[in-house]
């Protein structure tokens, strides 16, 4: 199967402009304009393919399309050994939050307590999106009955001046706020948390549907001026 060539029969030029607007990180001439459920469905199909080992291979990539079919060939990985090493391998070329975030294999929450370690050393490595990706991993599968104290103060130590990490910081504690309020809240009350992250978990969590009106009144009294 030529993958380029597949993606390029997918191509919407007027996706490709909206979707360029999105992902700022990327260049325009990298983006093709390949909807995701076209591509998830060209990843069931090439998933099937002798080729699709050696793509996952062949980094880096030269389209956003084809990291982001990268991402749906790993989410069908299910080994969790070989799921993380092809995670190690491709984690350091992913230049936006689009690919980041869109990369959920499911063998890793049947391993909840090994990934912990494989998390603390992507929220280490210092890189953007291997950093922002770790600490989604913390929001998607350790905020509910996995959760304990120790998480949030992981999230609390990651200090960036990156703002898709920080953005991924603040996402995460107004999750938080909504599954986790009484461990959480103080980090705000007591001003844990740097200051453009603590008033962006705020806003993001007085949207959120799952928080109180009472709590949403009291988060707006926390905000702190820049």
């Amino acid at each position: 199967m030529n993958i380029e060539r597949e993606l390029f029969r997918f191509q919407d030029k007027e996706y490709q402009a909206f979707q360029s607007k999105l992902i700022p990180t990327v260049p325009k001439e990298t983006v093709i304009g390949v909807r995701t459920p076209e591509l998830r469905k060209l990843a069931v199909q090439f998933a099937k393919e002798p080729e699709a080992e050696s793509f996952l291979q062949e980094l880096p990539h030269r389209y956003y399309e084809e990291n982001n079919l990268h991402a749906f060939l790993i989410e069908r990985i299910r080994d969790y050994d070989r799921c993380i090493a092809a995670l190690d391998s491709f984690l350091p070329y992913i230049d936006n939050w689009a690919t980041c975030d869109c990369m959920s294999p499911k063998v890793l929450g049947k391993h909840l307590p090994e990934l912990l370690d494989k998390i603390r050393e992507w929220m280490d490595s210092g890189k953007t999106y291997t950093v922002r990706y770790g600490i989604g991993l913390l929001m998607r599968y350790y905020l509910d009955d996995a959760f304990t104290e120790e998480y949030p103060g992981m999230v609390a130590g990651v200090h960036s001046d990156e703002y898709y990490i920080n953005m991924m910081i603040a996402w995460y504690f107004a999750t938080a706020l909504a599954k986790q309020y009484e461990q959480v809240i103080p980090y705000f009350e007591e001003k844990k948390l740097d200051i453009w992250i603590h008033n962006k978990a705020i806003q993001k969590a007085i949207e959120s549907r799952r928080i109180t009106k009472e709590k949403k009144e009291y988060l707006r009294s926390l905000k702190r001026k820049e």
